[in-house]
């Protein structure tokens, strides 16, 4: 993944599944398998990065004693 070039979401986990099979598979030389965890590392970190935006987007509807409904941050 190029600095710069963001990544859907989806694409990254997809990705990240390949990296895991990879490296789970125990075949590749050293510097493959450093290479691959840290593009892993990466790819985490930027779908950490979406989820945090994510989260700060979403916004609850709460019912109030009046029965009033008001938006308020979605906390998880």
């Amino acid at each position: 993944m190029a600095e710069g070039n963001e990544i859907s979401f989806e694409a990254a986990i997809k990705r990240l599944e390949e990296i895991v099979k990879q490296l789970e598979q125990g075949e590749l030389p050293l510097s493959e398998s450093l290479e691959l965890f840290e593009e892993g590392i990466k790819l985490a970190r930027e779908c950490s990065r979406q989820l945090t935006e994510a989260q700060g987007r979403i916004e609850a509807l709460v019912k109030k004693s009046d029965g009033t409904m008001v938006e308020e941050p979605f906390n998880v």
